[in-house]
C-alpha cells in the first residue's frame, strides 16, 4: 500500500517592517480625460521615480494594482526618507497643465511572512492613512512619528485620530514636512533678552558637614534640571552659580552680576529627624522677594521629601515669574510689545471671563501670532483663549472659531512637539471641541512625560477622564494639581473638574461642594454654573437651581439644553441624561 504524500506546510515567521503605501492622487479624473496617456504616465512615474528611490533605501516591492503601490522597508527612517524623497523629485519635475500628484502613508508594524506572502493589520492602515494626505505629501501614524523624530530634519503636524475604514482602534496620524533650508529654533522669539532668565543658588545646607551637602545639591540640581524643561524662562548652568555657594552678598547684587532678572535661593536645616527647607525667589529688577516657602519633613524618608519640595517649588516658578513680568509691562502700550509680552500680557485678561477681556486677550494673542508665526506658545495660548471664548457661549460664528482654534492647537504642537503646554492645550481641544477624549489621552501622557510637574496637564487630563466616566482616576489626578498648586490662578477650572469627577460617579453632596466653591471663586464661570444648577435640582434644592439657571441665562440668553447636549462630550450616556435632566428640572430652556 504506498504511504499517503506528506505535504510541507509553508515556513511562516514574524517581523517587524515599516511600509509605504502610494498611489495617485484623483486617478479616476486622469483615467476620464486620458486613459491611456494615464496608464503611460504612471508606469514612467512609478519606474523612474517611486521604484528607483527604493533601491537607495533598500526597499522591497511587495505589491502593486492599478495606481496603487506597496513597499517594504527594514527601518521607519528609512520609508519616511523615501517617501519624502520621491515627494522632492516629484515637486522639482517640470509642471504641466495636468500634473500626476503622489499620496503617501508610512506605518510600522509587525507582519507574518507567509512564504514571500505579508499579512499585517500594519499594511491595512498604511493602505488606510494615505487617502489622508494631500495631494503631493506624506503621512505617517504616531508611531513612526515618534522613531524618526530628533533623526531626521522633518516637521510633523498633527492630524488628529479620524475613523478609518475596518479599523476599531484610533490611529493619530500626522502629515510630515521637510525642515526648510536651515532649521529655525523653535522659539525664535525666546532670547536672551526677551524671555525671563533665573539663577538657582546652590541650596544652603546649614550646619551640615561638607559630605552631608548632598540634600540642598540634589534639591538645586532637580529644579535647574525641571526649570531646563520650560519653555516660559531661561535657568542657568548649575556651574555658573557653584561660585556663590555661602556667599553673603546681596541675592539681588549676585544676579545682576549673573545677568539674571530672578533669583532662588534656599538654606536646609536639620534638627534631630526632622528637617527644614525655606526657599525664596527674588525679582532682581525690584530688588523684592515675590515668594517664600518654608517645607518640613522627616529624614527617614529623605528622597521623597527631596522630590515633594523640587516639585512644588517647579510648579510655583513659572505662573510666578509670569505674574510679575505682566506687572513689569502693564504700563506700555501694545503697539511696544513684542510677542512674548503680547502674550504676557494677554494672560492677565483670559480668566475676567467677559466679553471685554476675551476681546482684548485675543486682540494680544492674534498680534502674537502675527510678530511672531514661529512663536509655539503664542498659538497654544490662542486656542486656550478661544477654548474658553467658546465653551463659555460668546462665539458669534462658533464653527469658524472652532475650525480655527482646532488648526491653532495644531500649529502650536507642530512648531514645538515637545512642549508640555501645547500638547495640553492641543488634547485639551482634542478632548472637549472635536469630542475624542479617547485619542486626547496619549497627547496628555506625552505632556506629563515631558514635564511632570505641569498642573495644567494633570488638570486638563483629570476633565477628559471625568469625560469618559472615569471619576477615580480624575480626582487622582486633581490631588496632584492641589499638590504642585495648591494657589493656582485655574483654581475655579480643577475645582469644576472635581464637580465634574464626583457628578459623574453619582456624588451629588460632594459635586455641589466643589461647584459651590468654583463658583465663589469665578462667580461667571458658565461651566460650573451649569453643573452645580443640574446638582442641586436633583437633590431637590429647586430654589438653589433655579437661581443658578437666572444666573446662566443672564450670561446665556440663548442657551438651551439641546444644543449643550449636542457638543458636551459626556461618553456614558447615563451621566449625559442625568445632567440634562437636571438642568431642565432647574428651569433653563430644554
Amino acid at each position: 500500500m504506498q504511504e499517503p504524500i506528506q505535504k510541507t506546510l509553508p515556513k511562516i515567521s514574524t517581523r517587524l517592517a515599516a511600509f509605504a503605501f502610494a498611489d495617485v492622487a484623483d486617478y479616476t479624473r486622469h483615467m476620464e480625460i486620458s486613459t491611456t496617456d494615464t496608464v503611460r504616465r504612471w508606469g514612467h512615474l512609478r519606474d523612474a521615480v517611486l521604484l528607483d528611490e527604493m533601491l537607495a533605501f533598500n526597499g522591497v516591492r511587495r505589491s502593486d494594482a492599478g495606481d496603487a503601490l506597496l513597499l517594504e522597508f527594514t527601518s521607519a527612517s528609512d520609508a519616511v526618507q523615501w517617501a519624502m524623497s520621491v515627494q522632492n523629485r516629484l515637486g522639482q519635475q517640470d509642471i504641466d497643465t495636468n500634473p500626476m500628484q503622489i499620496r503617501i502613508g508610512v506605518n510600522i508594524d509587525d507582519v507574518i511572512d507567509d512564504d514571500g506572502t505579508v499579512q499585517s493589520d500594519g499594511v491595512v492602515v498604511a493602505s488606510r492613512i494615505h487617502q489622508l494626505a494631500d495631494p503631493g505629501t506624506v503621512v505617517v501614524t504616531k508611531m513612526v512619528r515618534d522613531i524618526v523624530r530628533g533623526k531626521l530634519p522633518l516637521r510633523f503636524h498633527d492630524l488628529g485620530a479620524p475613523l478609518l475604514k475596518n479599523i476599531d482602534r484610533p490611529v493619530q496620524i500626522f502629515q510630515v514636512s521637510q525642515s526648510a533650508g536651515e532649521i529655525l529654533p523653535l522659539r525664535p522669539h525666546a532670547d536672551w533678552k526677551t524671555r525671563p532668565t533665573l539663577a538657582v543658588l546652590p541650596f544652603e545646607d546649614r550646619g551640615a558637614k561638607a559630605e552631608e551637602r548632598y540634600f540642598g545639591d540634589g534639591i538645586t540640581e532637580e529644579i535647574i534640571s525641571g526649570v531646563s524643561r520650560s519653555r516660559a524662562m531661561f535657568v542657568m548652568a548649575r556651574t555658573s552659580t557653584l561660585k556663590f555657594r555661602g556667599s553673603h552678598e546681596n541675592p539681588a547684587d549676585i544676579g545682576r552680576s549673573l545677568g539674571v532678572s530672578y533669583i532662588l535661593t534656599g538654606a536646609v536645616d536639620r534638627y534631630r529627624n526632622q528637617i527644614r527647607i525655606f526657599a525664596e525667589l527674588m525679582d532682581v529688577l525690584r530688588n523684592r522677594a515675590i515668594w517664600a516657602q518654608t517645607y518640613r519633613g522627616d529624614l527617614q524618608d529623605l528622597f521623597a521629601f527631596q522630590d515633594e519640595i523640587a516639585s512644588g517649588i517647579l510648579a510655583m516658578l513659572e505662573p510666578k515669574v509670569l505674574s510679575t513680568e505682566a506687572e513689569h509691562i502693564s504700563a506700555r502700550s501694545t503697539d511696544s510689545l513684542d510677542a512674548y509680552k503680547c502674550v504676557l500680557r494677554a494672560l492677565a485678561q483670559l480668566y475676567q471671563l467677559d466679553d471685554d477681556s476675551y476681546g482684548e486677550a485675543i486682540a494680544l494673542l492674534q498680534r502674537a501670532v502675527a510678530l511672531d508665526p514661529n512663536y509655539p506658545q503664542a498659538h497654544a495660548y490662542l486656542a486656550w483663549c478661544m477654548n474658553f471664548f467658546l465653551a463659555e457661549g460668546h462665539s458669534q460664528n462658533p464653527r469658524d472659531d472652532i475650525l480655527s482654534m482646532i488648526n491653532l492647537s495644531r500649529r502650536a504642537v507642530e512648531l514645538d512637539p515637545d512642549d508640555a503646554l501645547t500638547l495640553s492645550v492641543r488634547a485639551h481641544v482634542l478632548s472637549l471641541h472635536e469630542n475624542s477624549p479617547e485619542d486626547a489621552l496619549e497627547l496628555f501622557d506625552d505632556a506629563l512625560a515631558h514635564n511632570i510637574n505641569l498642573p495644567l496637564a494633570w488638570g486638563l487630563s483629570a476633565i477628559t477622564y471625568a469625560y469618559l466616566g472615569d471619576g477615580a482616576e480624575a480626582r487622582e489626578r486633581l490631588l496632584n494639581v492641589w499638590r504642585l498648586a495648591p494657589y493656582d490662578p485655574l483654581n475655579f477650572f480643577f475645582l469644576t473638574a472635581a464637580g465634574l469627577a464626583e457628578f459623574v460617579d453619582g456624588n451629588l453632596d460632594e459635586a455641589c461642594r466643589f461647584l459651590k466653591n468654583a463658583r465663589r471663586n469665578k462667580p461667571r464661570f458658565m461651566a460650573a454654573l451649569r453643573l452645580l444648577a443640574a446638582c442641586s435640582a436633583l437633590r431637590g434644592r429647586t430654589g438653589e437651581a433655579q437661581q443658578v439657571a437666572q444666573e446662566i441665562l443672564q450670561l446665556d440668553p440663548g442657551f438651551s439644553v439641546s444644543k449643550f447636549a449636542i457638543w458636551y462630550p459626556l461618553k456614558s450616556k447615563e451621566a449625559l441624561d442625568r445632567l440634562t435632566d437636571g438642568l431642565i428640572r432647574a428651569g433653563l430652556p430644554a
